[in-house]
């Protein structure tokens, strides 16, 4: 990683060759992304339901474990972003950072195809420290390629989205159908084919990129003090003793990992309250408005993320997905998010304009994502005891289909104004400790996620009873917070101090 990367990083923008309307460095930005996030989409699916089927000989009882290890290694995805965005900006620079995060995680990507249960957990442990090297600066790097009055900005980030859901929607389709077709069936996926796919698509982005970055035309190089071998040499030691430290992470008890998620979320939490009061009454209550807002959104994704993990259970053993012969992937549920994120997003923004004033505030549209994220578990609480075959004893194909198109709309209400919120009501001195703290909170999220999920599965694995006893809890749990969040919405908006 020499020769053109030790060029230090100009400080105007640089005259791009245009295509089809926007920098030519955006397309390659997109493509690069979209193989990343084929490759992160294209194990999500197979993850847990792998785990029981390699490592508990199929037994219904490693569902727990599963679910648990599953939500753990999410969570620290979301953890490793902090520290990326630091490594890029301080130590190495964003193409760097890119190249060698994309190296770390095709490695990652094949190890888990061992079936060894501790190199699995290795391999998972080097994919969260790549990812963290990766996610954070990929879409940073568009946001460089366009001045901040240019109004291609918005559109650009906009198409780099879609990247990211076309590779999320094609992942698991291909990959699904590679494990049940090619070298396997539909009783016996060949799990091992899903993760080798997947570390081919993260060394296509690796290339992608390595040919494609003399396009940004210094954008991202590092600086004079980041430009030398030693810096990198000095990421590469420290990636390597990173991926033991989540490896034990990934190994622990779940409720043990949550309670450092939790103090980890605590120290900038009470930063950025003391940076508050230190910069005035104003500030202030816009750190509370934010925290506020932050649990809300741990309990979203707690929710949420069933889509890896128990709903993958549901889909498996008690969703009917035989269509006269022809039985639906599992995996190819998890394609459903993204063909409605494609679909309803441009229909949702038509909305939000066409009301204007009446456009709902921050924590109402927050408020919006938990009421629709808790009606997609009203509607198996619906299906699990009122639609259940009594010859089959399984459930509608259209029912689980509808709850990931329900959650979408959810996903839409909150996900897309959570970083921008963020960055509005920080102090200023502190926006990339928020950041850290939105991305904690998703993270605290998401290990919950997995503890959900396994008391879903319970002992012995999933039951209609089981998913029934669960996904009631959620319903009320969402739909509870989703009326207070509304009820509560005037306060939050009040220390807000009118930012929209």
């Amino acid at each position: 990683m020499s020769g053109a990367l030790d060029t230090p990083n100009p400080e105007k923008i640089p005259e791009f060759q245009q295509l089809i309307g926007h920098p030519k460095p955006l397309w390659m930005l997109f493509m690069t992304e979209f193989w990343e996030r084929f490759a992160f989409y294209g194990i999500r699916w197979a993850l847990t339901l792998y785990i029981v089927a390699q490592f508990f000989g199929g037994d219904t009882a490693g569902e727990r474990p599963a679910a648990e290890l599953y939500g753990a290694y999410l969570a620290l995805v979301y953890a490793a972003a902090i520290f990326g965005g630091y490594v890029a900006d301080k130590l190495i620079g964003y193409q760097r950072s890119i190249l060698l995060g994309a190296l770390i995680m095709a490695i990652g990507l094949f190890m888990i195809s061992v079936p060894n249960q501790e190199v699995f957990k290795l391999g998972l442990a080097t994919v969260i420290v790549g990812n963290g090297l990766f996610k954070p600066i990929i879409s940073t790097l568009v946001g460089k390629i366009y001045s901040a009055t240019d109004e291609r900005r918005d559109s650009g980030f906009t198409i780099f989205y879609m990247g990211i859901n076309i590779g999320a929607l094609i992942a698991p389709v291909l990959t699904g159908y590679m494990a049940e077709k090619w070298l396997g069936s539909s009783g016996m996926p060949a799990y091992k084919v899903v993760f080798i796919a997947s570390g081919v698509g993260m060394a296509i982005s690796l290339i992608w990129f390595w040919f494609g970055r003399k396009q940004l035309m210094g954008i991202g190089l590092p600086g004079p003090q980041q430009a030398s071998m030693a810096r990198l040499l000095m990421v590469v030691v420290g990636a390597a003793i990173a991926i033991p430290v989540f490896y034990f992470l990934l190994t622990i008890d779940a409720g043990m990992l949550q309670a450092i998620l939790f103090a980890l979320f605590i120290v900038p939490a009470i930063m950025l309250v003391v940076e508050g009061i230190r910069e005035g009454k104003v500030a202030r209550d816009k750190v509370i408005a934010m925290l506020v807002i932050f649990g809300f959104n741990v309990l979203f994704w707690m929710f949420f993320e069933q889509a890896g993990s128990s709903f993958n259970f549901l889909a498996d053993r008690i969703v009917d997905r035989n269509f006269g012969g022809w039985e639906f992937p599992v995996g190819w549920f998890q394609s459903v998010n993204s063909v409605a994120i494609i679909t309803l997003a441009p229909i949702l923004a038509w909305i939000w304009v066409r009301m204007g004033s009446r456009n709902p505030s921050i924590p109402r549209k927050f408020g919006l994502g938990l009421i629709f994220n808790g009606l997609a578990f009203l509607l198996l609480m619906f299906a699990l005891s009122s639609l259940v075959d009594p010859e089959t004893l399984k459930i509608p194909f259209w029912t689980l289909f509808m709850v990931y198109v329900i959650q979408s709309v959810g996903e839409l209400c909150l996900s897309p104004i959570g970083l921008s919120m963020t960055t509005k009501l920080a102090p200023s001195r502190l926006t990339g400790l928020a950041m850290g703290g939105w991305f904690l909170s998703v993270a605290i999220g998401n290990n919950l996620s997995g503890i959900f999920a396994g008391a879903v599965s319970g002992e012995e694995g999933m039951t209609t009873n089981s998913a029934l006893s669960g996904y009631t809890f959620g319903f009320w749990a969402l739909l509870g917070s989703g009326v207070l969040l509304f009820l509560i919405a005037p306060l939050i908006q009040k220390l807000m101090h009118g930012v929209k």
